[in-house]
């Protein structure tokens, strides 16, 4: 970027290569970029995080065997709540989620980080991994009874016209929502951040008002980080009790 020139709030969402030029095999760009290293590093931190945690396995815990715990008892009871005595078989998958989520959005809060869930594809690509696999499970489980799912029980014949289109489109559409819920939030966040950041270094010593909500809202996008990897888990867990007990 030339010298003087105004960056954007989106440059911050560019993915570039590591290595500054592309790498390409076949035609195709397998190159190590910002968002894969963002990645990498959270499944290092997570894996980190609950192997030093756990390590000790004290009676009384300690902060960081409490903060692993309390990590746990949210999945678990999220998976309790809502999926049931069922559900137990698909903690580590589901924990896995949230834990990976949770940290790639704290990471991405870390000044000259890079957030991944900011970007869509990956979200989707997320989302649609927890669509096909809760679908999977849903008809090993029910057969093609599992189709039920699109014509409410207890409905006339005759709305079938009616209700299975509504119901078919409003189940496909499950990986769109749960990606752009997340990948928008996250977005929206670090705009808000990067503009108020802009009018702090812009207004100088009179940047003192600007710093105090930037402060603000930093404390408020934490909060926003941990609650969107808890909507994102939690509607697994919704999307996982249909599959199991059909509604």
């Amino acid at each position: 970027m030339a010298a003087g020139e105004k960056q954007s709030p989106l440059d911050q969402f560019t993915i570039k290569p590591l290595s500054g030029e592309p790498t390409m095999v076949g035609g195709f760009d397998i190159s190590f970029t910002n968002s894969s290293a963002a990645m990498l590093a959270t499944v290092a931190a997570v894996t980190l995080f609950l192997v030093f945690s756990m390590r000790g396995r004290a009676l009384v815990p300690g902060r960081w065997q409490s903060c692993a715990e309390i990590c746990y008892e949210i999945v678990a009871n999220m998976l309790r709540d809502n999926v049931g005595s069922e559900g137990r078989k698909y903690f580590p998958f589901i924990f896995t989620i949230f834990m990976f989520v949770l940290f790639g959005n704290f990471i991405g809060m870390i000044p000259g980080s890079f957030t991944f869930t900011s970007h869509v594809i990956v979200t989707f690509v997320m989302a649609s991994v927890i669509f096909l696999g809760v679908t999977a499970i849903g008809f090993a489980r029910h057969g093609l009874g599992y189709c039920r799912m699109f014509f409410p029980h207890g409905a006339p014949l005759w709305t079938a016209v009616i209700l299975v289109p509504i119901e078919l489109v409003s189940y496909l559409s499950r990986p769109l929502s749960l990606s752009v819920r997340l990948f928008a939030n996250m977005v929206v966040g670090h705009v808000l951040l990067k503009v108020i950041a802009g009018f702090v270094i812009a207004l100088g010593v009179f940047g003192i008002v600007p710093l105090a909500f930037l402060v603000g809202i930093t404390a408020l996008e934490f909060l926003v980080a941990a609650l969107q990897a808890y909507i994102f888990t939690i509607l697994t867990c919704i999307y996982l009790h249909d599959a199991i007990h059909m509604h």
